[in-house]
């Protein structure tokens, strides 16, 4: 199997394209600022990344902003800090300002040459539009949370992908799936059928951040740590 061998890519956007753990950071930063037995900031991302998870699960039909609100108040009191109602919202809002990876707006621009692309996003239509601008390409399809739903891992969210690419012409075995997250997307992914690219965005760094680890994590296919080394592997298949 090559890259080459593939008509459209599907993408995970924050974790893989938006650095998701730097926009919290800011925010988790405050949280930690209101006690002076607060964990590390680490320490919290990775409270936030459960917290974040159930309240997806929970509920489903959220918007983002307000999962991220509702995560952070409830990570926070885990470790005996509260936080105010007004701070929470901050930081649910704070998504549209999230920073792009330094390598994603090149990477897109050079796949879009030879592929279509999809996001397929747990987030709301309004805070996506923010990030796009900051990753400069414009996007085949793009899929929300808000769209469909639910919340990756949630199953649904790859058949609505897949439902979208059918209407689009693209034949099955020729998407390919894009992410960072084993939990969100490539275990879902993989029980859909897809193949998968690892965008180990982690690599070297020491816990799990703000993605939960999955029970049984799949292999994906493909694995590299930046989008930029991703692109120059499909010019190299070329």
């Amino acid at each position: 199997m090559k890259l080459t061998e593939f008509d459209a890519l599907s993408f995970d956007c924050y974790g893989t394209l938006i650095d998701w753990e730097d926009g919290l950071r800011g925010g988790l930063m405050k949280v930690a600022s209101l006690s002076p037995h607060a964990p590390s900031v680490d320490a919290l991302l990775e409270t936030y990344g459960e917290a974040e998870a159930r309240t997806e699960r929970e509920n489903p039909g959220m918007r983002y902003p307000d999962v991220i609100a509702q995560s952070v108040i409830a990570a926070a009191a885990s470790h005996g800090i509260e936080v105010p109602a007004g701070l929470a919202a901050e930081i649910g809002a704070s998504v549209p300002r999230w920073p792009a990876f330094p390598d994603s707006p090149e990477a897109l621009q050079r796949l879009k040459q030879r592929y279509k692309l999809i996001i397929l996003s747990n987030v709301d239509r309004q805070s996506f539009a923010g990030s796009n601008q900051r990753l400069g390409v414009e996007f085949d399809a793009i899929l929300t949370a808000e769209d469909i739903g639910s919340y990756k891992p949630d199953p649904r969210n790859f058949e609505a992908l897949l439902a979208k690419t059918d209407e689009m012409g693209i034949a099955r075995g020729r998407l390919l799936h894009v992410a960072q997250s084993l939990f969100h997307d490539h275990v879902p992914a993989k029980a859909a059928g897809l193949p998968t690219v690892w965008i180990d965005r982690r690599a070297g760094k020491d816990g799990a951040g703000a993605t939960p680890i999955p029970d049984n994590a799949p292999t994906p296919d493909w694995r590299f740590t930046s989008m930029a080394e991703f692109a120059d592997a499909v010019e190299h298949d070329g």
